[in-house]
């Protein structure tokens, strides 16, 4: 269990911390690491988790991950943003979020504010 949600991202990745960097805006109360620099154990996840995608980590301990992540974070927020969590969590459109995401996700390297780590394959970027 933790104190605030945790946000946990790839500290390697631009598209990654820039995308995180807006995350914060948010009106919300949480923790950001880069997975690199977390206590994945404390947190009930794994590095392999945490390569593949963005996690959420409630305060109960329960993990997220992709955009169920991202829905949970703003699910979270203050008026008007849990409105977009909920709609994101909507049985169809919850399949359309995750198929976005891990479109985004498998090319983020062709996204704006890449760096040289996140052209590499997964298996050989920095930890």
């Amino acid at each position: 269990m933790t104190e605030r949600p945790v946000l946990i991202y790839d500290g390697d990745c631009g598209f990654c911390t820039r995308s995180v960097r807006l995350a914060v805006r948010l009106p919300v109360s949480m923790s950001v690491r880069p997975w690199q620099e977390a206590d994945l154990a404390a947190l009930r996840t794994t590095e392999g988790r945490a390569r593949h995608e963005v996690l959420w980590i409630d305060r109960s301990g329960r993990v997220f991950g992709g955009a169920e992540a991202v829905a949970q974070l703003l699910k979270s927020c203050r008026i008007p943003w849990p409105v977009f969590g909920w709609i994101m969590s909507a049985p169809l459109l919850r399949t359309l979020a995750a198929r976005a995401y891990r479109w985004v996700a498998d090319n983020r390297s062709r996204l704006p504010g890449t760096t040289p780590a996140c052209q590499l394959p997964p298996d050989q970027r920095p930890s």
